[in-house]
């Protein structure tokens, strides 16, 4: 499916080499690597969302409101219409562009006062304070980027009751909720109580939810809010870093045209390269030798990676970083899926973007910058994300 040609990637995933659009692998799971296919399961009424820790999540009670991420079906729709307002372009440009300025100045400060600094720690704080701006995560004690660092590790274990190991990632896990929730999501709710504001928690506080039920909902945003936009960050900064005719163009650019220097990176650099789904009936979807048809129940892997470099949706050179070439015209970006697709398509898409390129310019504004070690990669298998840690960026005379 893709020509291997011009690769341009930084984040080097496993291939299979497998072409199929869609096919199904040796433990049963079908997987979706045509962009037109993914689109069409990301999109169907006839999946729900699978992964993500949804197995967990279902043995809660059934009284327990589940976060908005794993619900499907009408009451989905109807959170996602309640909350849209916090996400339309026109508010993020007048309640979030000021503060992502005042931010990024911030923490550029600390790399200019210092010479160097990982651009992991930079990016980190700056998703931290915009994503806490946005749920309204306000009133926390000293210490969250600590605590979010602890609850969304580099590397995660498996909790469980039957070894030492599954012991101490249970016990783990479940202190991390208990410091986010009595250092941040407490606070917050209680500030909130006694002074309702235009923000998720309030929102989540007039529905009725419990505290425990807001917790959930905070961290599934902080997840998304703060943990990928830190990656993307990195790995657009890295390309930024190592491509001299891009940075150029970034630089002299207008803000739509960084935007669509940034849209492009994320095409093809991904944050969550494997979105799953579940079928709820039959399914049929394109194949390379005729129509398949998908069954109930069955479990669909999304290769958003793959999907991204499709030539048939995405052009030629489809690993090769070209801003502002034209997707195929049913996508709802510029970024292809990277922000999914259907109802659980990312609400802060145009928050992650803006959030980004804020910082990003005014990262290669500062004297000097310049990337002093590449980076090194891991990744997350359950949804095929990346990690990028150790880039470290100096500034400074004498330093560029």
């Amino acid at each position: 499916m893709n020509d291997h040609s011009g690769d341009d990637r930084k984040i080097k995933r496993p291939n299979t080499q497998d072409t199929c659009p869609v096919s199904r692998s040796g433990d049963g799971t079908w997987q979706v690597r045509g962009y037109a296919q993914a689109r069409a399961v990301l999109r169907s009424d006839a999946t729900v969302q699978a992964g993500l820790g949804i197995e967990t999540v279902e043995k809660l009670p059934a009284k327990v409101r589940r976060p908005v991420l794993y619900r499907d079906g009408p009451e989905h729709r109807e959170d996602r219409r309640q909350t849209a307002r916090f996400f339309t372009p026109r508010r993020v440009d007048e309640h979030y562009r000021g503060l992502m300025a005042e931010v990024a100045e911030r923490q550029l400060a600390e790399l200019r006062a210092a010479g160097e600094a990982q651009l992991s720690e930079l990016s980190f704080g700056m998703a931290i304070e915009v994503a806490s701006a946005v749920i309204g995560l306000t009133s926390s004690r000293p210490g969250i980027r600590l605590r979010l660092e602890r609850f969304f590790p580099e590397k995660f274990g498996k909790p469980g009751l039957t070894s030492p190991h599954g012991i101490y990632w249970l016990v783990r896990q479940n202190v991390n909720w208990l410091r986010v929730y009595l250092a941040d999501v407490r606070p917050a709710i209680r500030d909130h109580r006694r002074e309702p504001r235009d923000d998720l928690i309030s929102h989540l506080i007039s529905d009725g939810c419990t505290d425990a039920e807001i917790l959930g909902e905070c961290l599934t945003f902080a997840a998304a809010g703060m943990v990928t936009t830190r990656e993307f960050m990195c790995v657009a900064a890295w390309h930024l870093f190592t491509d001299d005719a891009l940075l150029e163009r970034y630089r002299a650019a207008d803000e739509p045209g960084r935007l669509a220097v940034l849209h492009e990176i994320l095409r093809l650099e991904p944050v969550v390269a494997r979105l799953r789904r579940r079928t709820t009936a039959a399914l049929e979807l394109a194949g390379a030798d005729g129509p398949v048809k998908v069954p109930p129940g069955a479990l669909i892997d999304v290769l958003v990676d793959v999907a991204n470099t499709d030539p048939r949706a995405v052009g030629p050179e489809p690993l090769s970083v070209h801003p502002g070439r034209p997707i195929d015209a049913g996508a709802t970006g510029a970024a292809a899926l990277s922000f999914g697709d259907g109802p659980h398509r990312c609400p802060g898409a145009g928050i992650a973007i803006l959030e980004t390129d804020v910082f990003l310019s005014r990262l290669f504004a500062v004297e000097g910058v310049r990337m002093a070690a590449e980076p090194r990669v891991s990744f997350n298998n359950d949804v095929g994300g990346y990690e990028v840690r150790g880039l470290m960026v100096t500034a400074g005379r004498g330093r560029s």
